[in-house]
């Protein structure tokens, strides 16, 4: 196990600690990927810590490691001293100013990353899923009745539902015989 730590860094522990968490188990390259998206202005000091990792473990004579088969085993952020200052307020008091420090601590190991994130790069775009389309349903065809039945008024054509079939077919026939007249 190779590491590396950077001591007195002017941030707060809990801030550095958004960013460590970020990278321990993953692979140096998707570390260093990460770190390079990262928003946060402590994720620079981070990555500066991980680059001497990876130089310790190349340059160290008996292990012939690699920096792109590495795995960040432990990456973590202790607090440091912090700072106090005063800042003048009104009616001669003071206010306590707290300037943290903290110690960027990662380890380097060799082998397989054992994050639990998905085995696809960082960048990559994930794989859409299949869409199952609905069933079509058949309904049976209606056929329809000549023209001149569609333009007359709705209330003629339709039907009360208590009706039975042979009501239908007296209202059709009286229908017909109007538009033959």
């Amino acid at each position: 196990m190779v590491r590396a730590q950077a001591r007195w860094v002017h941030s707060s522990a809990r801030k550095a600690r958004l960013v460590t968490d970020l990278i321990r188990g993953r692979s140096v390259p998707e570390a260093r990927t990460i770190l390079a998206f990262s928003n946060r202005a402590v994720a620079k000091d981070v990555e500066k810590v991980l680059r001497s990792a990876v130089a310790n473990a190349e340059s160290r004579p008996g292990l012939h490691w690699q920096g792109d088969d590495l795995v960040v085993a432990a990456a973590y952020a202790d607090e440091g001293p912090t700072l106090k200052r005063w800042r003048a307020r009104a009616r001669g008091r003071v206010a306590r100013i707290r300037k943290r420090t903290c110690h960027i601590t990662i380890e380097l190991a060799q082998g397989a990353a054992t994050s639990s994130a998905p085995a696809m790069p960082a960048m990559a775009a994930p794989e859409p899923e299949p869409v199952e389309e609905p069933e079509v349903v058949d309904e049976p065809e209606t056929t329809e009745e000549p023209e001149a039945e569609a333009t007359e008024e709705p209330e003629e054509t339709e039907t009360p539902e208590t009706e039975s079939p042979s009501a239908e077919a007296e209202a059709e026939a009286s229908t017909e015989e109007e538009t033959e007249d």
